[in-house]
């Protein structure tokens, strides 16, 4: 198990992951279109992707949390 203090970096590894998965899926769907190659395409794309989503949500996170602490009401 994975101590609890790396809760939000494992945190965002696995939303990363998940969500340049997803998007990644459909802009090669959406270019390529349902060739034979589609599967490999979606891979060579999401690797690269994730590289960049990870550190993205890493430091995109601390200033969304404080934007929703001010957008809600307490």
């Amino acid at each position: 198990m994975i101590p609890a203090r790396f809760a939000n970096v494992l945190f965002g590894f696995l939303l990363s992951g998940m969500m340049s998965l997803i998007v990644s899926g459909i802009s090669t769907f959406r270019a390529a279109g349902l060739s034979d190659g589609l599967f490999g395409l979606w891979m060579s794309s999401w690797a690269p992707s994730w590289m960049v989503a990870f550190p993205s949500v890493l430091l995109v996170a601390p200033f969304t949390r404080r934007l929703v602490a001010r957008l809600i009401k307490p």
